[in-house]
């Protein structure tokens, strides 16, 4: 079958977690065809050397988020998208894009419950129905038309806006917007809509999503709304795989960014109804882990159709790490990225304690600078506090003191692997105050080692009781668990081997393949024929199962010939079933009858 991989920020241009996790996948699936359809968020993405793909990867085509929308990827010929649109198109917009905003600005009708009492019903209804009702206008528009993207950052676009931030039953937080604010959001909606006008939907003269079998969205967002269009325009299922909640990283990256209040709330209230709109109509979630499955319930999402599946991890890397060792072992190891929300000013205060209980215990924290922007500063901060909290120790006049703490990077001589850097301690510390899916966690319960977490995201649900779970921002309960491991070799071993044995059940790439595998087939085999070809229909309008031929799967002239087949009169052979090479030689051949 032909699988539509949409990504939005990863595969197959930067590196990271979630364009390992696609290669892995792609990679593992060699009896599919993928189409790879990404939005890239940067310029940088684009630019950079695209990595080789497999062979069955048939087609990569990108476009951007960010920066005016490039006239190459606007949809097939179109004589009227050269000119500026008319009265009647500009009204058509207006009423678009007038139900979709007015859905995400303003309230529920009648008076705001508390959360006590819930929302009524029908008014969440009746807003996530005229969101819909804009959406797929707006789609249809472009798909007509063109020239959505200059539309969207109109005057007409900010009237719009304005109206419905001054309307009666807007969300109190709009009421103040001003021009700037309005001016920025719609260019923020220009880019988050953006895939409504790409040419990705197939025309005369390039393919696109009307001849794949699935679109597998591996985000929500940006990347889900190709799927969401080609669902509305193809009857393609969606497949919606989060591993993280996209909406949840839009909510924290507005947070920290420098918007006004307004700003902040039209566009976490349009993501959300984006990603409530997403959930409806997917055929079937797949969140990563529990933590995310909340999340996507309290989205809205249907609980029949979720189903976690958790992304699958290489542990080949780790294989050959060996038994922690069952001495007196005193070394605690923190690995990945430093940044303020893995509280490690909490964990050097923790190890504080553990050292006046253990005073040969050490620490090393072992990553390079997260991605937050206030990673650096936070870097320094931690280093400094570490020599405040632990001046250099000699042992006497003529040595030169030594840190009970080191801060090292992977790469180094020292740690040239992950593997090597798990490898080093008796004990893996994790001290997040936000965690999604711990993925060092996972390598370090691959490594066979015992770990101390704190309770935060999808924590627990991995680690399962094969280590010690602590609260966040607690310290003193920190060295406390880290004390006990550090004394009690004999437990950390048994808590290794425990650990090492459910992430290789649970947490592998193959099971991770194994699963899309079977939800592949089981999603194609629920949709046997397109609503769209009216061939696929019965007398009655029911899809026939199986009325597509497998060869019209295939590239070339085969799929253009599979029209002709079912069209021949009875009795005679079409030209199709003649060898090209007998063809001119007048070779008889049998006729269908």
């Amino acid at each position: 079958m032909r699988i539509g991989l949409l990504t939005e920020g990863g595969y197959p241009y930067a590196s990271g977690g979630s364009h390992a996790w696609c290669d892995r996948l792609v990679r593992g699936l060699t009896g599919h065809d993928f189409e790879v359809y990404a939005l890239s968020t940067q310029a940088r993405q684009e630019a950079g050397e695209r990595p080789a793909l497999p062979d069955h990867v048939r087609l990569v085509r990108g476009a951007p988020l960010w920066g005016d929308f490039p006239t190459e990827h606007l949809r097939g010929a179109d004589e009227r998208r050269g000119r500026a649109p008319g009265r009647r198109e500009r009204r058509r917009f207006a009423e678009h894009f007038g139900d979709l905003v007015t859905a995400f600005v303003t309230a529920p009708s009648g008076d705001r419950p508390s959360h006590s009492e819930g929302t009524p019903e029908n008014s969440l209804t009746s807003k996530a129905d005229r969101f819909a009702s804009g959406l797929y206008g707006l789609a249809e528009r472009a798909r007509e038309h063109g020239g959505l993207p200059a539309l969207l950052r109109s005057e007409d676009a900010v009237r719009t806006l304005e109206a419905a931030c001054h309307g009666p039953r807007a969300l109190p937080a709009v009421h103040g917007a001003q021009v700037n604010d309005l001016l920025a959001v719609a260019a923020q909606l220009e880019l988050a809509l953006r895939p409504l006008s790409l040419d990705w939907y197939g025309d005369r003269d390039t393919p696109g999503l009307d001849g794949v079998d699935l679109c597998h969205a591996t985000s929500g967002g940006a990347a889900a709304l190709p799927g969401l269009l080609a669902k509305r325009f193809f009857g393609t299922p969606l497949l919606v795989t989060e591993c993280g909640v996209r909406l949840r990283e839009h909510y924290l990256a507005r947070a920290a960014a420098p918007l006004s209040a307004p700003v902040r709330a039209l566009l976490a209230a349009f993501q959300g109804a984006l990603a409530a709109e997403t959930y409806a109509q997917a055929a079937l979630i797949t969140p990563g882990n529990t933590h995310v499955r909340r999340w996507q319930e309290h989205c809205g999402a249907d609980r029949a159709r979720l189903r976690t599946v958790y992304p699958g991890m290489d542990a080949a890397p780790f294989a050959a790490v060996a038994d922690a060792p069952a001495d007196d072992s005193k070394a605690l190891v923190w690995v990945g990225a430093v940044e303020p929300a893995k509280d490690l000013v909490g964990l050097l205060h923790a190890f504080a304690e553990v050292r006046r209980a253990e005073p040969e215990a050490t620490l090393r924290i072992i990553g390079g600078v997260g991605r937050d922007p206030q990673a650096s500063g936070y870097l320094a901060q931690c280093r400094a506090l570490a020599a405040q909290l632990f001046p250099d120790e000699a042992a006497d006049a003529r040595t030169v003191g030594e840190n009970p703490v080191s801060f090292e990077e992977i790469g180094s001589p020292e740690v040239p692997s992950p593997a090597d850097a798990y490898a080093s301690g008796a004990v893996v510390v994790l001290s997040s105050v936000i965690e999604g899916f711990p993925r060092s966690l996972v390598e370090a319960m691959f490594c066979g080692r015992a770990t101390v977490s704190t309770d935060a995201g999808a924590v627990c649900e991995v680690i399962g009781g094969t280590g010690l779970v602590v609260p966040p921002r607690n310290p003193r309960a920190l060295a406390e668990a880290c004390r006990a491991l550090l004394g009690d070799p004999d437990r950390r071993a048994r808590l290794g081997a425990a650990a090492r044995a459910r992430a290789l059940e649970l947490f592998t790439v193959e099971q991770n393949i194994a699963a899309f595998r079977g939800i592949y087939l089981e999603l194609i085999s629920r949709t046997p024929a397109r609503p769209a070809d009216h061939r696929a229909l019965d007398a009655q309008g029911a899809p026939q199962p199986f009325a597509r031929p497998a060869e019209s799967h295939v590239p070339g002239r085969w799929a253009a010939t599979t029209t002709a087949k079912a069209d021949a009169p009875a009795g005679r052979t079409p030209s199709w079933a003649v060898p090209e090479g007998k063809r001119s030689a007048g070779v008889p051949v049998m006729s269908e009858t």
